[in-house]
């Protein structure tokens, strides 16, 4: 019994799971995020700037707009919460995982039309 309900909590997380790389697009975002935060840690360790380096600008800019989602609800629990870097963390995964899911989602309805759409019907 206890393997049949394994089973289906593995099969229940599957469903978001591909949903965030189960398909090229997604997995193309989530290459890109994560090829810029190499980028963005090689230039904050390993570069000296006499000013700051909007590096890490890039980051944002691949997870908008639901980071700023995160922050404007981080600014009304309270402005500590809101500024800590640990939320400003926890806030980028999250939303480049939900916005994962976004795209994978996109992909799915679009694949599930054009698939409906060649389907041969019945005489």
């Amino acid at each position: 019994m206890k393997s049949g309900r394994l089973n289906a909590l593995a099969r229940l997380a599957q469903g978001p799971a591909r949903l965030i790389y189960g398909n090229r697009a997604s997995r193309i975002y989530l290459a890109a995020v994560a090829a810029t935060a190499v980028l963005v840690a090689v230039d904050t360790l390993f570069v000296h700037h006499e000013d700051a380096s909007f590096a890490g600008v890039w980051l944002f800019f691949l997870a908008a707009p639901t980071v700023f989602l995160f922050f404007a609800g981080g600014s009304l629990i309270g402005d500590s919460f809101a500024s800590s870097s640990a939320f400003g963390y926890v806030a980028l995964i999250a939303s480049v995982l939900i916005q994962a899911a976004a795209i994978g989602a996109f992909v799915r309805v679009l694949s599930d039309r054009t698939g409906h759409a060649h389907a041969p019907t019945k005489a």
